[in-house]
């Protein structure tokens, strides 16, 4: 199991509570962190303002204060994160999934945890614990966003799913007891397909025992730290960059966008002619639901499991995969992903080749000039 100071969130004050006047930042820390997937933020910070209203703020718990009658439920969506733009969460579908759980194990939940810190399945669980009234563990499974359900820090250090709970928006409830989370994979993704390529689900339920060394912790108070400093920054991308330890590979417009959905993802590329001091050059980012790969000049410049985002070259707003469109005038960072991800046993479950790309990876460093190897 990966040594516990590998998982740390970054440096900063934790947050114990997530007001309503917190959840802006959260949204966009978490959507810097999708590396364009997770889903769009937009419509789960109004869902989780709106929760904040009506149930009140939600307490936020450090791993290391979990005790022994906690149970932590790990939940997230599931699917293509440009069908999640039009198909909602339905009323009650996490509360369904919850109880279900519940049944499962005899334990009554009294937290949920992001599976991923990233894009939308960052922001949704707090509306989610308000609504149940439970707390959010300041952690997540990825410190990023991931496509599949192998690309978990709870897989990478050896801890097994022994079962799943999925939803779909109009009812249906399947329990899934897999072998590992490979099995998981396929089976989640196709029962996902069946469900028109979007349910939430729960894989994990972790305890005082079991979260620590097993997860990236404080990601949540990290994603509203980078929020904040982004929403109130006078030079947004640059800015951002520093905050991140990132660097700005290029930042020009978008002059292609191929995308399309098939087996539960988005899977296509985007890309980028620079303007200004990067005029010339031709910058592709490949993409399945999150952003994989920078090449220029048949050059990878990075790659998974380091963070690649795209954002806005004005607001420095991270742009998701199913938002981008041709025109749009776009920054492109790339920073060190958390030390667990670096590992063999990292590399394995999501590195360049656990997406099919031949290529072996190379930890991306900030500074190089072109962001170039």
């Amino acid at each position: 199991m990966p040594d516990q100071d590998l998982h740390s969130g970054g440096e900063g004050a934790s947050v114990r509570t997530i007001a309503r006047s917190d959840v802006a930042a959260l949204a966009a820390g978490a959507a810097i962190f999708g590396t364009g997937g997770g889903g769009a933020v937009q419509t789960e910070q109004l869902a989780v303002e709106m929760a904040i209203d009506e149930y009140g703020p939600v307490s936020v718990v450090p791993v290391a204060e979990l005790t022994d009658e906690d149970a932590v439920i790990v939940m997230s969506a599931i699917g293509a994160p440009s069908v999640g733009i039009e198909m909602l969460t339905a009323s009650g579908q996490t509360d369904t999934i919850v109880r279900e759980v519940e049944r499962i194990t005899g334990r009554r939940m009294t937290a949920v945890m992001a599976a991923e810190i990233g894009g939308s399945n960052g922001v949704a669980p707090v509306g989610w614990a308000a609504r149940l009234g439970l707390k959010v563990l300041d952690a997540d499974g990825m410190g990023r966003a991931f496509p599949q359900a192998t690309m978990i820090a709870m897989n990478v250090a050896g801890l097994p799913s022994e079962f799943a709970v999925m939803s779909d928006a109009i009812g249906n409830v399947s329990v899934l007891r897999p072998i590992n989370l490979a099995w998981l994979e396929r089976h989640a993704r196709a029962l996902t397909v069946a469900s028109g390529a979007i349910s939430l689900g729960a894989h994990y339920v972790l305890t005082s025992r079991t979260a620590p060394g097993a997860v990236i912790e404080g990601t949540v108070s990290r994603a509203v730290q980078v929020g904040r400093r982004l929403l109130a920054a006078a030079e947004p991308v640059a800015e951002l960059a520093d905050e991140l330890g990132a660097q700005v590979v290029v930042s020009g417009k978008i002059i292609d966008v191929e995308r399309n959905t098939e087996g539960g993802f988005t899977r296509g590329s985007v890309t980028v002619e620079g303007v200004g001091p990067d005029r010339g050059r031709l910058t592709r980012v490949e993409i399945q639901n999150e952003n994989l790969v920078i090449i220029e000049d048949g050059a990878v410049v990075a790659s998974v499991p380091d963070l690649i985002t795209v954002v806005d070259s004005e607001t420095g707003e991270a742009v998701s995969t199913e938002l981008l469109r041709f025109g749009q005038r776009v920054s492109v960072l790339a920073w060190a992903c958390d030390p667990l991800w670096r590992t063999e046993r990292g590399l394995e479950l999501a590195g360049p080749r656990a997406f099919g790309y031949d290529l072996d990876y190379v930890p991306f460093a900030a500074g190089v000039a072109g962001g170039l190897r």
